[in-house]
């Protein structure tokens, strides 16, 4: 890599992102402009931060998950690229990333020999993929997915999905309000559409649904 990149670090532990901003800035080529801890920051920096190239991306964050935060990432920077970096080995994972719009998914145990060459290929417009899922998903990593884990939730948008994190971390309506900026009546507005589509009768059972379908991943302590 010869030019010169601006990255965003997204993930919600911070030793590991020190480790990896150590990492990147070895590499001549690469920035790291900012760190973010959750999906809303990640926002506020990318609202912030126009000349972005990559966004390094955690899929397990808490107030927005990092699969629900793609498409709110294209809104805002159609042009830059997004590398999820993950613990989760499981198929599901990175084919809701992949569904999504990530460009490439890799698996954290394997950073240490894959990231910096990962980043590069992302960078030059290809695909990439963990070593561990490349056998079976690298020729069509889409359409394989399409076939084996079909969308789920697709029927919610992306700022019900947004609200459906916060809930499942135990969130009020009038924190979620103040969180999204938003109205409390607009907030529970929300819950009750969830509850309605998600045909769950009370939070718990929305909650439960939710992580069993895949459309978040369980709040972590």
């Amino acid at each position: 890599m010869l030019a010169s990149y601006r990255l965003l670090l997204a993930d919600d532990h911070t030793l590991l992102r020190l480790g990896l901003r150590k990492m990147l800035e070895d590499e001549p080529s690469l920035t790291v402009v900012g760190e973010a801890g959750n999906g809303l920051e990640l926002l506020d920096l990318l609202r912030r931060y126009r000349d972005i190239d990559l966004v390094l991306l955690d899929i397990s964050m808490p107030h927005l998950q990092g699969v629900e935060a793609i498409p709110l990432i294209h809104r805002l920077s159609p042009r830059v690229k997004i590398l999820i970096l993950s613990m989760h080995k499981n198929e599901k994972y990175l084919c809701a990333a992949i569904s999504a719009g990530a460009h490439g998914y890799i698996l954290k145990e394997d950073s240490d020999t894959e990231l910096l060459p990962a980043i590069a290929a992302v960078l030059r417009g290809r695909f990439v993929i963990s070593s561990r899922f490349a056998e079976k998903y690298q020729e069509d990593p889409v359409g394989i997915c399409r076939e084996e884990h079909p969308s789920r939730g697709s029927v919610l948008s992306p700022r019900e999905r947004q609200i459906l994190q916060l809930v499942a971390e135990g969130i009020t309506s009038k924190g979620i309000g103040e969180k999204l900026n938003i109205s409390k009546r607009t907030a529970e507005h929300h819950r009750a559409s969830l509850m309605r589509k998600l045909g769950a009768n009370k939070t718990a059972d929305l909650v439960r649904y939710a992580i069993q379908r895949g459309l978040i991943t369980p709040p972590t302590s």
